[in-house]
């Protein structure tokens, strides 16, 4: 845990999130600033600051996220007519929380991310 980091923090529930999914990898939560019906964070419980940082170690951990975004799109009935996934990196990425997290984004038709 990185002690000023706000993931870290709702990871270890010292600050209150709303949690939807949790297991030994992974911590999911609704963003708070959401952009669709459904928004949600999907971090995993250790601190990685960002998909940069990721080593061949976390191939797993990274498959795991993408498998759990699959299952909370089903239980949020977005899973038939579709949902993005995306993982920010770096300033110029749009991160803004600097532990690697993926945001699963569904319940309306989404505009193409290039236009």
């Amino acid at each position: 845990m990185t002690d000023n980091c706000i993931f870290c923090k709702i990871v270890s529930n010292e600050i209150k999130g709303d949690v939807v999914y949790r297991d030994e990898q992974v911590t999911a939560f609704r963003d708070i600033q959401p952009v669709a019906p459904t928004h949600i964070l999907i971090v995993p419980n250790r601190h990685i600051e960002s998909a940069v940082s990721l080593q061949v170690d976390d191939e797993q951990l990274m498959g795991h996220i993408v498998t759990v975004a699959g299952q909370l799109a089903k239980k949020e009935g977005i899973d038939q007519n579709g949902y993005r996934l995306i993982s920010n990196v770096g300033d110029d990425g749009g991160q803004t929380v600097y532990h690697l997290h993926v945001h699963l984004i569904g319940g309306q038709k989404m505009k193409h991310p290039m236009g």
